[in-house]
């Protein structure tokens, strides 16, 4: 039998509920089960009790997780690479997380390959990205953005377009009987609120004090007696607002913005997607939105920004599966590690008018919206094909760049010439 490619990953935690770490886990899981790999991990950002090495069960030494701080640092790196001796390494987030990481790209790819996988990117073209792009062997994109911006600063790179999926067996939409079932479990029997739903973290380009602000005026308009508004959060993270507080200010406690706050399993998620009439994100920034694409996985409509992989998701440029919002303004943000980037930023108005929409709709039109969205991501964001990509994608990658006694470089042969 041959010896198993080995892997080497460097994301969130495996376990993490965020986009990456399910991400990650799903990436993990579909070369493992094809028996021709092993996976070690950095797992990062969240905390974590201790530090030991975790293996996983049920694939034993083939998975092991070693917890870090943060994505881990220069030496940690350094040492797994010749301590494990992978073949691949494969990281994925944002850009500015891994600095520290392609400035020792000449020891790294001196003897493995390394695939990024670009969570997001926007227009303007951000050029100061471009030396930290040429860095890898391979880049894969997890939207059409994402992919346009990395041809347009770093075109001779490898470079592939492989969006996110959700797993089928998780998220899925109930038959009308089990949905009615679900809408009395939930809200009661005579309830006839439409659901709203918000399922993100309380971060500041989630835009979740805006969601409640806005929606609260929504409700204002039709009737708090009419709608809800069910978020899915933390109400106090250190990187978003006070949800408790602007709560209580606005004086709001009779049932139109409830809070949801205990973690919960993926079929749980998947009973409240259905129960709901229409799920929301309005992010400034979004890479592509698990949530929504969840979501339409299980027959519900969205309304949604028109930034990242979201526009993607709501609209297959025939048939749209929610609403849309076309940003009213972008605004140029920055820090010492990033330049600039656009956010794309939606109004209130707009925000309103696009609540109106999904409201004014008969209960069999919002369900027949969703189950078009449904259609759609079983067609394009299909997870058999989603793990079936990535598997043929770190085969070809293995096959043409080689590893240690075996790499191959793709641009750095040297030539020397006598010096004048």
């Amino acid at each position: 039998m041959s010896e198993k490619t080995k892997v080497f990953v460097i994301a969130d935690h495996p376990s993490a509920p965020s986009g990456v770490g399910i991400q990650t886990k799903n990436f993990i899981e579909a070369l493992l089960k094809t028996g021709r790999y092993k996976v070690f991990c950095f797992g990062g950002a969240i905390s974590h009790p201790d530090y030991k090495p975790q293996m996983v069960e049920p694939y034993g030494e083939d998975f092991i997780i070693f917890p870090v701080d943060g994505y881990g640092t220069q030496e940690m790196v350094r040492s797994a690479l010749w301590t494990e001796k992978p073949d691949i390494l494969w990281f994925m987030t944002d850009p500015r997380f891994y600095e520290w990481m392609w400035q020792m790209e000449h020891e790294i790819r001196s003897v493995v390959p390394m695939v990024y996988y670009h969570v997001w990117d926007n227009h303007p073209a951000p050029l100061y990205n471009k030396m930290w792009y040429d860095s890898n062997d391979v880049i894969a994109c997890i939207s059409k953005l994402t992919h346009d911006v990395v041809k347009e600063v770093s075109p001779e790179v490898e470079s592939y377009y492989v969006p996110h999926a959700v797993n089928p067996d998780h998220f899925g939409r109930k038959t009308d009987k089990e949905i009615s079932e679900l809408k009395e479990q939930f809200f009661g029997k005579d309830d006839k609120r439409v659901t709203f739903f918000w399922n993100n973290r309380n971060a500041r380009r989630k835009q979740s004090g805006s969601v409640l602000w806005w929606f609260n005026e929504f409700a204002e308009e039709v009737g708090p007696e009419n709608v809800r508004l069910i978020m899915h959060t933390e109400p106090r993270d250190k990187h978003g607002q006070n949800l408790f507080k602007i709560i209580k200010d606005l004086d709001i406690e009779d049932g139109r913005i409830q809070l949801s706050t205990n973690k919960m399993p993926p079929e749980a998620l998947a009973s409240i997607y259905n129960a709901a009439d229409c799920t929301i994100n309005i992010s400034d920034a979004e890479g592509f939105g698990l949530a929504t694409l969840e979501s339409l996985s299980c027959g519900t409509p969205i309304i949604v920004n028109m930034t990242g992989g979201l526009q993607e998701q709501v609209t297959d440029g025939e048939e749209w599966f929610g609403v849309g919002i076309e940003p009213a303004s972008k605004s140029v943000i920055g820090s010492q590690q990033v330049p600039y980037i656009y956010e794309d930023r939606i109004s209130k108005e707009d925000f309103i008018a696009a609540l109106k929409k999904i409201y004014n709709l008969t209960a069999e039109e919002r369900s027949e919206m969703g189950v078009k969205g449904m259609l759609h991501i079983q067609k394009n964001y299909n997870f058999e094909n989603y793990k079936k990509n990535w598997v043929k994608l770190i085969d070809s990658i293995h096959e043409k760049y080689g590893s240690w006694e075996n790499r191959k470089m793709r641009d750095r042969a040297w030539q020397l010439v006598e010096a004048s």
